[in-house]
């Protein structure tokens, strides 16, 4: 149950060096996750899917941000 939280964490602090962007809420790690999951991979569990919803829409905004940065980063070293 643990190792999976652990690997999170790793995977996290190869974020900071490799100075990427990663997602940081919420934290959405599945205990128990064959409760919560069917065969054929549907989350069957209610706050399970707002959790997971939850960080899909922190994606899109997260998404959303880094474009708007980027689009005026490029208006800034673009020559005219």
């Amino acid at each position: 149950m643990l190792g999976g939280a652990r690997a999170q964490y790793h995977l996290r602090q190869t974020f900071v060096f490799l100075n990427m962007y990663p997602i940081n809420k919420p934290e959405a790690m599945v205990t128990f996750a064959p409760e919560k999951i069917n065969e054929n991979g549907r989350v069957t569990d209610e706050t399970t899917r707002k959790f997971i919803r939850e960080l899909l829409e922190n994606l899109v905004a997260w998404t959303r941000r880094l474009r708007e940065k980027l689009n005026h980063t490029k208006e800034d070293i673009t020559p005219e």
